[in-house]
């Protein structure tokens, strides 16, 4: 990991010049945001051996079982390093970023370090995934935000989900969830995998995606870009 950081030299996503700290333009409190981690995506794409952990074709297949699809293609990973004092991450839903919509859509869960209540934890609401929908208010300063969006969660209580390095969790990426703060002074770091259903469609937020792989789409059209997204696990069909 540490490696694969140092290749990117702080470069957020290949194919953008948005360095950590910069403005990307998708969240409204980018000062906020800038504090509450740093985030880098796909080192799939610039390091072979995370390129190695991130198709392994198990995880595909786990994934296929969980969501009840029959084929996973993966649409990102994410390295979230909480720093020292970094702020609390607020309620929200992963997949409304993403540019495909699906509900069973799923993400892993990993953590490099501890994550403890001290240093900034996972925190969910239980059973939400099966009500909420695709709106979102992103990760902003107002924590309660999500909650003008899905009132009927507000007296709901959440649950702390810490875990030690090298453990995982696998959750839908319509899940209401957020961190706590970082009121220690060492790092929280974690690294996500999220999953797309093989046949997903292009719904029209651009997330990952460059400027010239959206212009190529227009709402609707299959993201089978196998270069992007790979097709890590396919069911086999028997006649």
């Amino acid at each position: 990991m540490t490696e694969s950081l140092a290749q990117r030299d702080g470069q957020k996503m290949p194919g953008s010049d948005v360095k950590l700290g910069e403005d990307d333009g998708i969240n409204e409190d980018s000062d906020y945001y800038n504090k509450v981690f740093d985030e880098m995506l796909n080192l799939w794409q610039t390091n072979d051996k995370i390129t190695q952990l991130m198709l392994n074709e198990q995880l595909g297949k786990m994934v296929a079982q969980l969501a009840s699809w029959d084929g996973t293609c993966f649409w990102h990973d994410q390295v979230l390093v909480k720093r020292p004092r970094a702020n609390p991450t607020s309620w929200y839903l992963d997949t409304p970023f993403w540019s495909f919509s699906d509900p069973k859509a799923l993400s892993i869960w990993v953590a490099l370090d501890d994550a403890t209540y001290q240093n900034g934890c996972l925190y969910f609401i239980l059973g939400s995934h099966n009500k909420t929908t695709f709106e979102n208010p992103g990760i902003g300063k107002n924590m309660d935000a999500i909650f003008d969006f899905y009132p009927q969660f507000i007296n709901e209580e959440s649950v702390p989900v810490p875990m030690k390095a090298g453990s995982f969790f696998f959750h839908n990426g319509l899940s209401i969830h957020g961190g706590g703060a970082n009121m220690t002074n060492g790092f929280r770091r974690a690294m996500t995998c999220a999953y797309m259903p093989d046949g997903a469609i292009f719904n029209g937020i651009k997330n990952i995606l460059s400027d010239e792989q959206v212009a190529k789409l227009i709402i609707g059209d299959l993201l089978n870009d196998n270069t992007q997204n790979p097709l890590i696990f396919e069911k086999a069909i028997f006649n």
